[in-house]
C-alpha cells in the first residue's frame, strides 16, 4: 500500500497513557504490550514496515509503552502517599476534637463534628471543653482556611486552650493569652475565630472574638450578641466579657459558620433560630443535634458547603430543655 495511504500508528499511544492515568502498572503494561502488537499488525497490513515514516512512528510508540508503566507506578505511589497522609490528618483531627456527650462540673456537654468534604475529616473548625477551678470553659473556634495548614493551625489553638484554660482566672486574660500564644504561629493574613464560655451557677460568661453569637434556648430562642464586636484570635483582639442568666432548662449552643451560612439550593439562609427552637425541643441533647443536622442538610439539599461543630450545654439537673418558643434577635446580657 502507498505510504501516503498508510494507516498510522501514532494514536495508538493513546491507550498506553489512558492506562496510566486509571490502572495500575501491571495492567499498563499489558496494555502497552497489545498496542506494540497492534502497532506491528497495522505497519505489516499496509506493507509499510521497512518505511522511515513507520520507523519513526513506530519507535514513538514503543518509547510510550515504555514510559506508560512508570507513569503508573509513580501515580500509585503517589495515590497511596496521600492516602496515607489523609488517614494520618484524619486521626490527627479525632485527637483533636474528642467526640464529647457527658458531664462535667454539672454541665451536660454534647459535641458534633461534620466535615463538608466527604472523604475526608480534615477541617479548620474546633472545639473543645475545660473542667476547671474556675468552672466548666469551653471553646468554639473556626481557624481560616483548609486543608494540613488549617489542621495545624486548629491543633495549636486547641492545645493552646488545653493548657491555658486551667490556670488562667478569667476569660479575658484566657483570650490575651492564646492570642499571644497564637500570634507567632499565624501569617499575616490567618486569624482563629472563637467564642468562650465560662459556666457558674445560675449563669455563662462570655467572649466573642468575630465569632458567631452562641444560641440560648429556654423559655426563648435568642442570639447572645456581644455589646461591641472583638476582632479574632490573631488580629489583637481587646476581648470583653459579658455574662448571661441561665434559668433552669435553659440551654445553650454554640456552633460554626457551617450552620449559619448555609444556603438552599436558590440561596436562602438556614432559619437558625426558628430550627434551633424545633431541634432543641427533642429531650435528649444528643437527638438534639442530630436533628439540628438533619434539619440543615435538608434545607440545603446535599452535603453542607462548610465544615459544621456543634456544641450543646445544659445543666446536668435541668428538666425539660424547651418549654416555649419566641424568637429575639437582642443582646444576650440579661
Amino acid at each position: 500500500m502507498n505510504a501516503m495511504h498508510a494507516m498510522p500508528v501514532t494514536p495508538l499511544l493513546l491507550g498506553p497513557l489512558l492506562a496510566s492515568a486509571r490502572l495500575g502498572r501491571g495492567r499498563t503494561l499489558l496494555v502497552c504490550c497489545c498496542a506494540a502488537a497492534l502497532g506491528l499488525a497495522v505497519g505489516a497490513g499496509d506493507g509499510d514496515l521497512a518505511s522511515a515514516r513507520f520507523g519513526t512512528e513506530y519507535g514513538g510508540l514503543l518509547l510510550g509503552c515504555a514510559v506508560a508503566p512508570c507513569l503508573a507506578r509513580h501515580r500509585t505511589s503517589l495515590e497511596a502517599a496521600l492516602a496515607q497522609a489523609r488517614e494520618v490528618a484524619r486521626s490527627t483531627q479525632q485527637l483533636i476534637l474528642r467526640p464529647i456527650s457527658r458531664d462535667l462540673v454539672g454541665i451536660h456537654v454534647c459535641t458534633r463534628y461534620h466535615c463538608a468534604a466527604a472523604e475526608s475529616a480534615v477541617g479548620g473548625d474546633v472545639y473543645d471543653a475545660a473542667a476547671t477551678p474556675y468552672g466548666l470553659r469551653v471553646l468554639v473556634g473556626d481557624v481560616r482556611g483548609h486543608g494540613l495548614e488549617a489542621l495545624r493551625l486548629s491543633a495549636a489553638t486547641v492545645a493552646a486552650f488545653r493548657e491555658l484554660a486551667y490556670t488562667t482566672p478569667d476569660l479575658p486574660a484566657l483570650v490575651t493569652d492564646l492570642d499571644k500564644r497564637l500570634a507567632p504561629q499565624l501569617e499575616a493574613e490567618d486569624f482563629v475565630t472563637a467564642v468562650l464560655a465560662e459556666f457558674a451557677p445560675g449563669e455563662v460568661r462570655l467572649v466573642n472574638c468575630g465569632h458567631p453569637a452562641p444560641v440560648r434556648a429556654g423559655r426563648s430562642v435568642e442570639l447572645l450578641e456581644p455589646l461591641a464586636p472583638v476582632p479574632p484570635l490573631g488580629l489583637n483582639p481587646d476581648p470583653r466579657q459579658y455574662r448571661v442568666r441561665l434559668q433552669p432548662g435553659d440551654r445553650l449552643l454554640l456552633y460554626t459558620d457551617g450552620l449559619t451560612e448555609a444556603r438552599s439550593p436558590d440561596g436562602t439562609l438556614f432559619p437558625l433560630l426558628p430550627e434551633a427552637a424545633r431541634a432543641l425541643r427533642e429531650p435528649l441533647p444528643d437527638d438534639a443535634l442530630d436533628h439540628l443536622y438533619a434539619r440543615l442538610v435538608a434545607h440545603t439539599g446535599a452535603r453542607p458547603a462548610d465544615d459544621l461543630a456543634l456544641v450543646l450545654c445544659q445543666p446536668s439537673q435541668a428538666s425539660a430543655p424547651v418549654t416555649a418558643v419566641t424568637h429575639s434577635h437582642r443582646s444576650g446580657c440579661s
